[in-house]
């Protein structure tokens, strides 16, 4: 019986032990510091209220119930302890045959402690919900005021970071402003094209992504109202201005920060196991360089041996899961005595949404690229597809019907706990 552990329970993880559950042999330990697998790619429909929280999560004991060799362990890594195979965690000790290290990334504010403490993240549902309360805080608080500079600056939103997310949040910002705040809040009604910012630092918006998209995604987010500031660098914060390294700044209390991330290091890997961005060094089976049997997949990890990606392989949700499928696969058969598969990435493709029936693809082989309508019942199609279970499909298509027809949502509900005296 080989006892495998695996810490972290996002797309990689969920890869892994899915493909070994109920496979003999094999003991099976899922640790998170949460109790539930959540979809990142939807975090922002959550964080402006056209999701419910149920619509992209799921508890991983219900996901799990019905395997007989998998268990889950509510808690976090603190140390490795690679000669005696074992990890600390901060609630116990597990010892394994096998380690996987699928931590993914957080957010990474490149060392400016006020932007940390005083913008909003877009990295976990945590962060989602409380984007949604201190947002709706503040259109409120707009609303009653009466100070007209206040008003401004309570609804001017400015994001960090031209990535989807980036993207994602302004596109539905603007659209939002428009409908919502045009319906529901008359007293905000001359203020309606409050204005949206994009700021990046790059010289495009979606980098990694073909010229074309690049382009139409940059006519497009500009068409429904967002101000996009490229070669832009944010280098202060202090709540109420956001000041930039070319000299000019922005007064607003909103900054939402989805400029960037990093991996986690962890006590008890030496240095030469870190590559750029915190990210493991693994070998093409994804074993973690010095160790025999620790194992890093996803975000957290760096690869340079496939061939196709000499340069380390995008952080996106498909190389996580075809890591976490491969190693799967690998462990077994190394247990039978058959040939490991070294891992190569299959790009099939990237998109980003933009607005309501605006969007763009990009299909590398054949070459192709698409926009408008037909990208974006392509981008609904394969996110809805890629959500755990059926009950969160079907929580997020019936949500995204009631958006759709009525342009419009009833989960903007400010519910936070109870602050105790």
């Amino acid at each position: 019986m080989k006892k495998v552990v695996i810490i972290g329970g996002g797309f990689a993880g969920l890869n892994v032990a899915k493909n070994l559950s109920n496979v003999d042999g094999f003991e099976i330990v899922l640790v998170d510091k949460i109790n539930y697998n959540f979809f990142p790619p939807l975090l922002y429909q959550v964080a402006t209220g056209f999701l419910e929280t149920s619509s992209i999560s799921y508890p991983f004991r219900k996901m799990f119930s019905g395997s007989k060799n998998i268990r889950f362990w509510l808690g976090e890594l603190v140390e490795i302890n690679a000669n005696e195979n074992k990890i600390i965690l901060s609630n116990g000790e597990l010892n394994y045959d096998y380690l996987v290290i699928a931590t993914g990334t957080m957010t990474n504010y490149f060392g400016m402690e006020n932007v940390k403490k005083n913008a909003i993240p877009m990295k976990t549902l945590e962060d989602a919900l409380n984007m949604r309360n201190i947002l709706l805080q503040r259109i409120e608080a707009a609303a009653i005021s009466n100070n007209r500079e206040e008003k401004e600056e309570l609804l001017r939103i400015v994001v960090a970071g031209g990535g989807p997310t980036g993207v994602e949040i302004s596109g539905m910002f603007a659209e939002m402003s428009k409908t919502i705040i045009k319906n529901e809040y008359p007293e905000l009604s001359e203020f309606i094209n409050g204005k949206i910012y994009l700021v990046d630092g790059g010289e495009a918006l979606l980098s990694p992504m073909s010229i074309a998209s690049q382009e139409d995604t940059l006519k497009a987010i500009t068409e429904i109202g967002v101000v996009v500031n490229l070669n832009t660098h944010v280098s202060d914060f202090d709540g109420s201005t956001i000041y930039f390294k070319e000299g000019n700044s922005i007064k607003s209390k909103n900054l939402i920060w989805a400029a960037g991330v990093t991996a986690m290091r962890f006590s008890g890997l030496p240095n030469e196991c870190y590559g750029r961005g915190n990210r493991l060094i693994v070998d093409e089976f994804n074993k973690v360089t010095t160790t025999e049997n620790i194992f890093a997949i996803g975000d957290t990890c760096y690869m340079d041996s496939d061939a196709n990606f000499p340069n380390g392989h995008p952080q996106v949700a498909q190389v996580a899961m075809q890591q976490g499928s491969n190693l799967a696969k690998n462990l077994i058969y190394q247990k039978i005595g058959k040939s490991e598969h070294p891992f190569r990435y299959k790009d099939k493709g990237s998109m980003a949404i933009i607005g309501r029936s605006k969007a763009v693809v990009d299909i590398p082989k054949p070459k192709l690229h698409f926009k408008g309508t037909f990208a974006w019942l392509a981008w609904l199609f394969v996110h809805l597809m890629s959500l755990s279970m059926p009950r969160n499909k079907v929580n997020t298509l019936y949500h995204w019907g009631i958006a759709y027809f009525t342009k419009n949502s009833s989960l903007r509900m400010i519910i936070k706990p109870e602050k105790k005296s």
